[in-house]
């Protein structure tokens, strides 16, 4: 694969975090109101509260929630402060680990985040230190069955896609962060749905897990994911498909 963020596509087949609604909620909303706070609570002229938008939908937020997040982060209704901060560290196997965080204590976020990584095998790093080994990235995913391989290509290089390869039964999509929303459009009004579509970090290579280290790895992950303060772990493993069916 052209290089993506494999644990997108991990945790979509693995489905574990998929029925945490209310926590996926919980995290939509605050990148809606902090979007609001920094760029304006009119989509239209603002890419980012458009982009978290467009989640909230995908994840079937209902409309008074979303104006409710957007009326906190301009004011207009009464909200926390949240800060936002990038953490960085290593897993198993040195594995390179982006968190996206939106906080109201860092103090107590920073405390917690090391106390994961130390218990799961890997270590919060300083800033900078795994961040040269990855790109910023529109990534679309989706199923082979479901659209022909030329129809899809012609699509989205004609909407300015980068790329677009084929592997483990998904079509994946690869764009600048800036043409995300022009190709992400083009594949639904094509009516084609996509597995997983956002903005996110692709790493330039990857670490290969099996066995107990991909577990350690995979668990890692998923307590990150269940921070409640943590919005996105980006990492640069990969896992087998025939070894991700022995580990869930």
């Amino acid at each position: 694969m052209s290089g993506h963020s494999k644990w997108a596509s991990i945790k979509h087949k693995k489905g574990a975090l998929d029925a945490k609604r209310g926590k996926i909620f919980t995290k939509l909303i605050k990148e809606i109101s902090v979007a609001a706070r920094l760029g304006g609570g009119d989509p239209d002229g603002n890419p980012r509260l458009r982009t978290a938008i467009l989640a909230a939908k995908a994840d079937n937020m209902p409309k008074d929630n979303i104006d409710r997040a957007i009326k906190k982060g301009t004011g207009e209704l009464e909200g926390v402060n949240y800060e936002e901060v990038i953490y960085e560290g290593y897993g198993t196997a040195g594995v390179a680990v982006i968190l996206s965080v939106l906080t109201d204590n860092k103090n107590r976020t920073v405390a917690e985040i090391r106390s994961i990584f130390g218990k799961n095998g890997g270590n919060l790093g300083e800033a900078g230190c795994v961040s040269w080994m990855f790109h910023k990235k529109g990534q679309i995913l989706v199923d082979l069955k479901t659209v022909d391989e030329d129809k899809l290509m012609t699509i989205v290089l004609d909407a300015g896609a980068e790329d677009m390869q084929t592997s483990e039964g998904e079509f994946e999509v690869i764009t600048t962060p800036e043409n995300f929303e022009k190709v992400k459009k083009a594949i639904d009004d094509n009516k084609i749905p996509a597995t997983f579509a956002e903005v996110t970090m692709v790493p330039q290579s990857y670490i290969k897990l099996t066995g107990h280290k991909a577990q350690q790895m995979l668990h890692l992950m998923e307590v990150l994911e269940d921070h409640d303060d943590v919005q996105k772990v980006y990492a640069n493993f990969d896992i087998p498909e025939e070894e991700l069916a022995k580990v869930t």
